[in-house]
Formats: C-alpha cells, structure tokens, sequence
C-alpha cells in the first residue's frame, strides 16, 4: 500500500512539473507575449539578486568579531563576478559559495 502511494506521488509531481514547463509554450504559440511577462522576464533577475544581497546583508553585527567582513567580502565578489561575467547565475552561485565557505570555515579570510 505505501508503495503505491509513493508511486502515485511520483507520477503526479512529474506530471505537475512537466505541465508547468510546457503550457507556457502552448499557449503563447498563438498569442503575443503579454506585457507583464516581458516586464519579469527583464526584471526579476535583478530583483532577485537585491533581495538576496538585503537578506545576506541584514543580521551584520559590527561589534563582534568578523565584524562584518565576511558579508562586505562576498558583496564585493557579487559585484566583481557580474562585473566581469555578465551572468545571473554564475553571479549568484558564485558568490554565494564564496560566502558559505567563509562562514563554514573552508575559506579564511
């Protein structure tokens, strides 16, 4: 019985996920694009990548030691991978590894 029911689920997030992949390509096959998804096609990339700098950004404590450098180290790479690479996602996982591994230990500033 709990095999079924996981096998269900599998099927169902499969079809799910491949519904929502597709259906944008079968309905605007025909139609123009609208407005407002040209508008977040343009937008969203930059809008992501501010609220993950104000979110990295918002629990620095100046008066304990690193006193902050970690998260000024990690907005300077930001700003230096796209600066360079031009590229959202290499921006983003770029910078955020470079991070994560200051405040795990791997890297040492």
């Amino acid at each position: 019985m709990e095999n079924n029911y996981i096998i269900t689920a599998i099927v169902v997030m499969a079809i799910v996920n491949y519904a929502t992949r597709a259906l944008p390509f079968i309905f605007f096959k025909s139609h123009n694009t609208p407005t407002s998804i040209l508008f977040l096609e343009r937008y969203f990339p930059p809008v992501i990548m501010t609220i993950l700098v104000f979110y990295s950004l918002k629990d620095i404590d100046l008066h304990t030691a690193p006193y902050g450098s970690y998260e000024l180290i990690a907005v300077a790479v930001t700003i230096t991978l796209h600066l360079v690479f031009k590229n959202y996602l290499l921006t983003i996982f770029g910078a955020t590894l470079i991070y994560m591994g200051m405040v795990q230990g791997w890297l040492w500033v």
